[in-house]
């Protein structure tokens, strides 16, 4: 039942492993490329995405757009108008849709714009389902 699998690649802790790691031996892939003149150069998989990296990205966004927005953009109002002048300017806060709307008309944003503008409805229409759902049972449970 003893299987022994011999790799022959360097182990995590194997000190040649580490050195090239840390940068102090210069691995075989560099060995063909020519200095750029640059201090660090990225490397070249760098602008090949992984594929759910801008949809992950862009829904977290705009969950987050949607929750920090509206209540930065009140509190910062009411601090600085007080609470009435603040509920008559508080609608503006729709203008700042403009941005992931705005992200879908570049080709290079669309994919990103297009998640971000879904993470901003699935957001609301949970929040507001959730709030419906209480309400319904406060009002049920109370008759």
């Amino acid at each position: 039942m003893d299987q022994a699998v011999e790799t022959p690649a360097t182990t995590a802790t194997d000190p040649a492993r580490v050195a090239a790691v840390s940068g102090d031996a210069p691995s075989s892939a560099d060995a063909g490329r020519e200095p750029s003149g640059r201090r660090w150069q990225l490397p070249g998989w760098w602008h090949r995405d992984h594929p759910v990296f801008v949809p992950l990205a862009g829904f977290f966004t705009g969950m987050a757009f949607i929750i920090l927005v509206p209540g930065t953009y009140a509190a910062i109002l009411k601090s600085m108008v007080g609470y009435e002048r603040t509920e008559e300017l508080f609608p503006f806060v729709l203008l700042t849709l403009v941005v992931p709307i705005g992200l879908l008309v570049p080709q290079h944003t669309r994919k990103f714009g297009r998640y971000m503008l879904f993470g901003v409805l699935a957001t609301a229409v949970v929040v507001v389902g959730v709030a419906v759902g209480v309400l319904w049972f406060l009002l049920n449970r109370d008759g």
